[in-house]
């Protein structure tokens, strides 16, 4: 049983993440109307593991997001329409289809990664060397255990 010391110091930690968090959806929310064909989060992390995993059926693209296959369809739909990705069929089954991203949905994925990978290089720019390879090692800690948790 954790004690009222450890809870606080929880308390604390989720407070922390739930103000990150609503700055975060804060940011989105900014940019999606600065920018009127940006591409809502969810949908973009389909592209992001079209790009970084390669050509997928539909299914596997739904259990390796974790969501239901008919929210993936409205999803994907919308990047193909978008030119983001595009369907082709299963060379091993001609009758099943897989999806990959287009030479643009690469360049978008490439060109918000390196906008991102920009921002947070700014905003860390002040803090030591150390200090960034101890924040990077236990936020990928928490988020480990954040998934392992989930799991159980």
């Amino acid at each position: 049983m954790p004690s009222d010391d450890d809870l606080a110091l929880a308390d604390d930690v989720s407070g922390q993440l739930i103000r990150l968090l609503r700055l975060m959806d804060r940011r989105q929310a900014q940019y999606q109307a600065e920018h009127p064909d940006a591409v809502e989060r969810a949908t973009y992390f389909l592209l992001v593991h079209l790009v970084k995993g390669g050509p997928q059926r539909a299914g596997a693209l739904a259990e390796a997001v974790h969501s239901d296959p008919s929210t993936i369809s409205r999803q994907v739909a919308h990047l193909v329409r978008l030119g983001l990705v595009e369907r082709m069929a299963d060379p091993e089954d001609g009758r099943a289809t897989l999806l990959t991203a287009t030479d643009e949905g690469r360049r978008v994925f490439e060109e918000n990664r390196r906008m991102r990978i920009q921002r947070f290089a700014e905003m860390l720019a002040d803090w030591s060397v150390a200090d960034r390879r101890k924040f990077t090692e236990l936020l990928g800690r928490f988020a480990s255990a954040f998934e392992d948790r989930q799991r159980t």
